[in-house]
Parts: C-alpha cells; structure tokens; sequence
C-alpha cells in the first residue's frame, strides 16, 4: 500500500475527532470582586451609570480617563461603548450618563 493512500484515512480520522464535541474542555474564569464602586452622587446619571457602565468593566476604569477631560470627551467614550464595544446602553440614558461622567471625573468637578 502506498503512503498516500494511508495518510488520507489517517487525516480523516483526525479530522472526525476534532469535530467531536465530547473532546471539548470546558473552563470557567472567576474574575476577583470589583475593589472600586463608582463615586457616589445625586445625579440621575449616577444610577444609570452603575446599571450600564459597570455591567461591562470595572468602575476603576474611569479613575484611569484623564481628570481634565471635557464634556466631548465623555460623550466621545459613552458613544464609543455603545457603538464600537456594543454596550446595551439606552439612548435616552446617554446624555445623563456624560453629565454624571464629566462632573465627577471630568473637568467639571466641583472642588
């Protein structure tokens, strides 16, 4: 028999078996609890901001954006987690979101 014609039911067995599900290992990543909440505040974007912001990253990341960022900036981003990451973020809940943003971690901040 020729090499050619072993190598082609050898490459299909191979191939049947990578196909099969039951070789499959499952894992599961538990992430550390989340040390930072985002700043408390009156604002109705403060409310919104825990239910849409930190369902996808931690409340740490916006301690990491720039404190002189300006109210375009905070728009920028807002609109960039939901078109570019696809955060389910209503629309509506956007413009209350950026104020929250901006006036706690922003160039808004009231010192």
């Amino acid at each position: 028999m020729k090499p050619q014609t072993l190598l082609a039911p050898a490459l299909a067995l191979v191939a049947m078996a990578c196909m099969d599900t039951s070789f499959a290992i499952t894992k599961t990543v538990e992430l550390p609890p989340d040390g930072i909440a985002l700043t408390a505040s009156p604002l109705p974007g403060y409310q919104k901001a825990q239910e849409n912001c930190t369902r996808c990253h931690s409340a740490e990341y916006m301690q990491y954006q720039p404190p002189t960022a300006p109210r375009a900036y905070w728009d920028a981003m807002v609109k960039r987690m939901k078109v570019v990451f696809k955060g389910p973020i209503p629309e509506e809940d956007m413009p209350a979101i950026v104020d929250y943003l901006v006036k706690t971690y922003g160039n808004e901040q009231s010192k």
